[in-house]
C-alpha cells in the first residue's frame, strides 16, 4: 500500500473508533498499536512504553496538572461562589446583568485554571440556577455558561496554548500573552448579546402578563462595598501569575506551582479548606482530570508518532503545501478543519495531531504562528459548545438536566455565530492578538 492509501485508512479507522464513542485516549492507542502491528517492525512494538513515555517527558507539560488544581481548589470551595457572588452585585442594574455577571465570573475563572469544563463547571453551579430564579430562559442560561466556560482555553494560564506551544516550539509566554485581548474582546461580546437579549426580554414581559422576568435584587452601596474584598483573593492569584511569567521571573510550570500554591494558601486560610474531608475532593478532581489529559496527550503523540513513521505527515504536509489556493484560502480550509475535527475531539487532542501536518503551509503563507495559536483557539471553542462531543454542553447538563439538549443547543447558537465572526474580525485585524506580546516581548 502506498503512503496516502495506508493514511486514508488509518484516518477512516480513528474516525470510526471515535464516532463509536470510545474514548478519545483509546480510539487514539488503539488505532496507532493496531497500525504499528500490521506495518511497523516489531521493534517499535517493543519501544512502545519508552515513545509513550517521550510524549510525556516534557518539564513545560507539570503546568497542566497544576493549573487544573488552581481551578479544582477555587471550584470546590466557597471561592467560586464569593467571585459570583461579587461580580453581580456590581452588575445587577445592567440590562442582563445577572447573565453579566455569569460572563464576568467565566473570565475571571478562566484566568486561574486553564480549563473550560472546569469554568463552566464551577460557574454554572451557582450562576444556572440563579439565572432560572429571575425569569431567564433555559437555553439562554445555559447556552451562556457553557459559551462562557469555552473562555477557559482562550484566557491565560490556558492549556491549550502550552501544548501547542510545545509542539510548534513557540514560547508559551508570548501565547498566553496574545489570548488576553481577544479573551477580554470575546467576553465583553457575549456580555453584549446577553444585554441585548435581556432588553428584549424584559420590554416583551411589560408588553404581556410575564412580570416574573422583571424580578430584580437591590444592593445599597455598603453591600457592594462589602463584597469587593471577596474578589481581592482572585486578583492577588492573577497578579502573582502575571507577574511571575510576564516579568521573566519563571518558566510557565514553576509560574503554575507559583499559582497553585498560591491558591491552596487562599483557601485555608480564607476559606477554612484545610481537613483533610475538604481537601480530598480537590486533589481527586484534579488527579481525575489530569490523567485523562495526559493519557489524551500520551496517545495523541503516539498517533502522530505512527503517522509520521509511515510517511503519512509527510505526504499530507506536501499535498497541502502544493495546493493552489491563495493566503486567505488556505486559511479559511485550514479553520473548517479544525471546525470539524472539533465535533469529535476535544481541543488537546487536534492540536497534537494536525499542528505538525498544518504548520509548514502556514508558515510558507507567511501566517504568524503565534497569531495562528490565538485563532486556532478560538475556533476550537466551537467544538466544546458543538453536539456530538460537546464537553461544555454535558457539564451543563449534568449541572441542570431539565434543560434539554435541543434547548441547550439553540440557546448556544447566537455565541458559536459571535465566536465565528470574531475569528473572521482577528484575521482581518491580526494585531488585536500580536499587539500585546510585540509590546512585550520585542521592545
Amino acid at each position: 500500500m502506498s503512503p496516502n492509501e495506508i493514511g486514508i485508512l488509518f484516518i477512516a479507522v480513528a474516525l470510526i473508533l471515535l464516532l463509536s464513542g470510545m474514548p478519545v485516549a483509546f480510539a487514539l492507542g488503539s488505532v496507532s498499536v493496531a497500525f504499528m502491528l500490521a506495518f511497523m517492525p516489531p521493534a517499535n512494538i517493543a519501544d512502545l512504553a519508552e515513545t509513550l513515555y517521550q510524549g510525556l517527558d516534557n518539564f513545560t507539560l507539570l503546568a497542566i496538572p497544576l493549573f487544573i488544581l488552581m481551578g479544582d481548589a477555587v471550584g470546590k470551595t466557597g471561592a467560586a461562589e464569593d467571585l459570583y457572588e461579587s461580580a453581580y452585585r456590581w452588575l445587577y442594574r445592567l440590562p442582563g446583568g445577572l447573565g453579566i455577571a455569569n460572563v464576568v465570573g467565566c473570565a475571571i475563572f478562566a484566568a486561574m485554571c486553564g480549563s473550560s469544563t472546569a469554568t463552566a463547571a464551577a460557574i454554572g453551579a451557582m450562576g444556572i440556577p440563579e439565572m432560572r430564579k429571575r425569569g431567564y430562559a433555559g437555553g439562554l442560561a445555559g447556552g451562556l455558561v457553557a459559551a462562557g466556560g469555552t473562555l477557559g482555553i482562550l484566557i491565560p494560564p490556558s492549556i491549550t496554548f502550552i501544548l501547542y506551544g510545545i509542539v510548534v516550539e513557540q514560547s508559551i509566554g508570548q501565547l498566553f500573552i496574545a489570548g488576553v485581548v481577544p479573551g477580554i474582546l470575546l467576553a465583553s461580546l457575549f456580555a453584549l448579546w446577553v444585554g441585548f437579549k435581556s432588553h428584549r426580554t424584559n420590554r416583551r414581559a411589560l408588553r404581556g402578563d410575564d412580570r416574573a422576568a422583571l424580578v430584580r435584587d437591590a444592593f445599597t452601596l455598603r453591600e457592594r462595598v462589602r463584597a469587593l474584598p471577596r474578589l481581592l483573593p482572585f486578583i492577588v492569584i492573577i497578579t502573582i501569575v502575571m507577574v511571575t511569567l510576564y516579568g521573566g521571573f519563571a518558566t510557565p510550570s514553576e509560574v503554575a506551582g507559583v499559582g497553585a500554591l498560591a491558591t491552596i494558601v487562599v483557601v485555608a486560610l480564607v476559606y477554612r479548606c484545610y481537613r483533610w474531608t475538604d481537601v480530598k475532593p480537590i486533589l481527586v478532581g484534579t488527579a481525575r482530570e489530569s490523567c485523562m489529559l495526559m493519557m489524551i496527550i500520551a496517545m495523541a503523540f503516539l498517533f502522530t508518532y505512527v503517522m509520521s513513521y509511515l510517511h503519512i505527515t509527510q505526504e499530507a504536509t506536501q499535498w497541502l503545501v502544493g495546493l493552489p489556493l491563495s493566503r486567505w484560502e488556505y486559511l479559511f480550509w485550514i479553520d473548517v478543519l479544525v471546525l470539524l475535527l472539533g465535533f469529535f475531539l476535544p481541543p488537546v487532542a487536534i492540536i497534537l495531531m494536525i499542528t505538525p501536518v498544518i504548520m509548514p503551509g502556514l508558515r510558507a503563507h507567511g501566517f504568524d504562528p503565534v497569531w495562528f495559536g490565538v485563532n486556532m483557539t478560538i475556533v476550537m471553542e466551537t467544538g466544546l459548545i458543538h453536539p456530538p462531543v460537546g464537553l461544555n454542553l454535558f457539564v451543563i447538563q449534568g449541572i441542570a438536566p431539565d434543560i434539554s439538549l435541543r434547548e441547550l443547543v439553540l440557546g448556544v447558537l447566537p455565541f458559536i455565530v459571535i465566536i465565528l465572526a470574531f475569528v473572521v474580525l482577528l484575521s482581518a485585524f491580526p494585531q488585536i492578538a500580536l499587539w500585546l506580546p510585540h509590546a512585550f516581548f520585542h521592545h
